[in-house]
C-alpha cells in the first residue's frame, strides 16, 4: 500500500512525529518529504480545515515544529525546514482530497498497470468507495487509492483564476510578498513557504 502522504520510511517516521504538533495547532498535514542527502530539505505541507495556509500560519507551524524536531532529534544530518502550503496545483495525498477536489484536472501515477496504463490524466469524478474516478478523454476511469504512487492536481487557467478568487474573497493581501521570479526549467508553484536556516 503505497502512502502518498509520507512515501518512505523516514517520511512516515517524521510524519508521526509531527502530526500532533500540527493537528493540535488546528492544520491538517498534506505531505512530509525529507529530500536530499546531506544539507536536505525537510518540507513539511500543510494547510487549515478549509484549505487555507498564509505566511503567518506557516511562520507559527514552522517554530513549532522546529521545538519538537529539536527534542526528537530524528534527523542525523544537517537540514533546513521548510513549511509551506500545498501550492495551487497541489498533491493530492488522501482520499478525501480526490472528493474536494471533484470537477478539476489531475494526473495520477501508479505502480501497477491498470487497464493497461499507469498514467492517467482528466476530471476528477469523485471516489467510490476506496476508488478514485476520473473520466479520460478516452472515457471514464477508476484506480484503487492504494495502488496511486503520485496524484496532484493539473495547473489550469481555470485552477489559477479559482485560486485567485478564493485568494480575493479570503482578504489576502498580496502586496505583502514580492513577484516570484521562476528560472527556466523551474516549476512556478504558487504557494506559502516559510523556510528556515539550515539545521545541525
Amino acid at each position: 500500500m503505497a502512502d502518498l502522504l509520507a512515501k518512505t520510511p523516514i517520511d512516515r517516521r517524521l510524519a508521526g512525529i509531527i502530526r500532533p504538533t500540527v493537528e493540535g495547532m488546528g492544520f491538517s498535514l498534506v505531505r512530509v518529504r525529507l529530500m536530499g542527502s546531506r544539507r536536505g530539505t525537510l518540507q513539511v505541507m500543510a494547510e487549515r480545515p478549509d484549505g487555507r495556509m498564509e505566511i503567518d500560519d506557516c511562520a507559527a507551524l514552522s517554530r513549532a515544529l522546529s521545538a519538537v524536531l529539536d527534542v526528537e532529534d530524528p534527523i542525523a544530518d544537517e537540514y533546513t525546514l521548510e513549511v509551506s502550503s500545498p501550492g495551487i496545483d497541489r498533491p493530492l495525498t488522501r482520499l478525501e482530497d480526490f472528493e474536494r477536489w471533484k470537477g478539476w484536472v489531475a494526473r495520477l501515477e501508479t505502480d501497477a498497470l491498470i487497464d493497461g496504463r499507469k498514467r492517467f490524466m482528466g476530471t476528477l469524478e469523485g471516489v467510490d468507495g476506496a476508488d478514485v474516478l476520473i473520466t479520460l478523454e478516452s472515457g471514464p476511469a477508476r484506480a484503487p487509492f492504494d495502488a496511486l504512487s503520485d496524484a496532484k492536481l493539473v495547473l489550469t487557467d481555470a485552477l489559477i483564476e479559482a485560486s485567485l478568487k478564493t485568494q480575493k474573497d479570503a482578504g489576502f493581501d498580496e502586496t505583502r510578498f514580492d513577484d516570484i521570479e521562476v528560472e527556466d526549467g523551474e516549476d512556478a508553484d504558487d504557494d506559502l513557504r516559510e523556510p528556515q536556516e539550515p539545521r545541525p
